[in-house]
């Protein structure tokens, strides 16, 4: 190399530390060269320009300054597990708005830095820019959102196309590995995409998520032993507390809410507190605690928000758009072939209700026709179960559908009607064994003894009543009526 060109590149590379990847010019058009990321990390200090798929979408919130921030995770065929980058603008709308994990964003003279061993992209406002596209489901080449500075050149829609082909056999997040509520299975992991309804913390510190995606979490055999009714009854809901009826009222009234429990703080709780966001929750899993789905954080979970056009979470609202196509599918989706003809009710042309309708209806007192499993029962068995038909006792019935558990009365002025009639107590036990889903009793088999239990769907017909006048809502009851057990 002879002198002159010594110098030259001595001057390139100070105009790379203080100029940046200013463009060449080629007949009056800028060129920028993208740099893989893998290479841009070993030019770290320097300003690169980038192309490359965002698999994270972080909340914009505003930072210790005056200025609002957003992180967004990129990656490419270098560097699949990706890099941060993080931007700053004094107003949300110079901030990328990602339509969805998956698109594509163009990066001009961003740098590369290292801090604790960890790499990552920062955003100078005087010469970076950005612009962002749609993914591997799109084909135009125009930009949805692009910021002042951002100059394209004709070599970006060839890579657009190449990353677009990449993302084929390559989409963020893994689909395999990607459930919806309805298909849950105890102690396995799995990814989730939902929505984020509501975030607290417990007495015990935990925080619980209350997530959502207009699926039903499958009904689950139940373990309890029905003689310990009397004396740990079985719970309504997984968490220690009820939610107060003020935030009950901003839960869907038809699907599941799942609670998932973490007993560690992340940032994106900040967010989710604030407002509500679908999410994707990346290795989470689920177990069963009395006959109740709960879901769980483990050390490996991440949780990454996702923009309401994501294709999954458009996906996720076209299935449960397609539940109010017919009063049916509204009904349990795993009692659609399995509901059971063991009730005969009165209001047989009333409308389908949920619990959760039921829960947040606006009048303390209404009557309604819905769709169950008899969970739990007290008095369920012996002697305690016949003295219903005769004296001054009333059934109290745990209920559950997809949305929530209750209790349920059967008073004394109804049971007779509720049972078919003064039954023997054989013939009693028979009916209550078949409204629990209790298999039929083998010879060896203790009475009340634990075991699996599968309650079948039944229809019924509740009211509500209160108990006290200046408490309404939490002396709140459910009582059956117009519900018979058929022989």
């Amino acid at each position: 190399m002879d002198a002159s060109s010594s110098a030259a590149a001595v001057r390139e590379r100070k105009r790379q530390r203080e100029g940046g990847a200013v463009p060449s010019m080629a007949g009056g058009e800028a060129e920028y060269v993208y740099l893989p990321i893998a290479e841009a990390l070993k030019a770290s200090g320097i300003r690169v320009c980038l192309f490359a798929v965002v698999i994270e979408i972080g909340a914009a919130f505003r930072s210790r300054g005056t200025d609002f921030t957003l992180t967004l995770r990129i990656a490419d065929q270098s560097r699949t597990s990706g890099i941060s980058v993080t931007f700053f603008a004094n107003n949300t709308a110079l901030l990328p708005c990602v339509r969805s994990s998956g698109d594509i964003i163009s990066l001009h003279n961003v740098v590369v830095k290292v801090l604790h061993g960890e790499f990552f992209v920062t955003i100078e406002k005087r010469f970076s820019s950005f612009a962002l596209f749609g993914g591997m489901v799109s084909t135009e080449f125009r930009p949805y959102q692009i910021s002042m500075k951002h100059q394209g050149t004709k070599h970006d829609n060839q890579i657009l196309t190449q990353m677009r082909m990449w993302l084929v056999y390559h989409p963020p997040g893994l689909k395999d590995l990607e459930l919806q509520l309805r298909n849950i299975k105890s102690d396995s992991t799995f990814d989730l995409v939902c929505k984020v309804l509501h975030v607290c913390e417990a007495p015990s510190g935990e925080w619980i998520f209350y997530v959502w995606d207009g699926t039903d979490t499958p009904p689950t055999e139940l373990q309890t032993r029905l003689d310990m009714e009397a004396v740990t009854p079985t719970p309504l809901h997984p968490e220690e507390a009820p939610l107060p009826r003020e935030v009950l009222c901003t839960l869907p009234c038809v699907g599941t809410v799942l609670r998932v429990f973490s007993n560690r703080f992340s940032k994106e709780i900040l967010h989710l507190q604030k407002d509500i966001y679908w999410a994707r929750f990346c290795n989470i899993t689920c177990k069963q605690e009395f006959g109740m789905w709960k879901g769980s954080l483990l050390p490996s979970s991440r949780i990454r928000l996702l923009s309401n056009e994501d294709g999954s979470v458009i996906e996720r609202l076209k299935t449960y758009d397609g539940r109010f196509a017919t009063q049916v599918h509204r009904e349990p989706m795993a009692s659609l072939h399995m509901a059971s003809d063991i009730t005969d009710v009165e209001f047989k042309r009333a409308g389908y209700t949920t619990l959760m309708e039921s829960l947040t209806h606006e009048q303390v007192t209404h009557k309604f026709k819905t769709l169950v499993r008899v969970v739990a029962a007290y008095p369920c068995q012996g002697k305690e179960l016949h003295s219903l038909l005769t004296g001054d006792y009333c059934l109290r019935l745990t209920l559950e559908d997809p949305t929530a558990r209750i209790h349920a009365y059967v008073h004394k002025d109804d049971a007779v009607s509720f049972f078919g009639g003064f039954l023997t107590l054989a013939a009693l036990t028979r009916k209550m064994n078949r409204l629990l889903g209790v298999p039929e009793p083998e010879d060896d088999a203790e009475e009340g003894m634990a075991g699996g239990r599968n309650p079948p769907w039944i229809w019924c017909c509740l009211k509500s009543y209160r108990l006290g006048k200046y408490d309404p809502w939490g002396s709140r009851r459910y009582r059956i009526f117009g519900t018979e057990i058929r022989d």
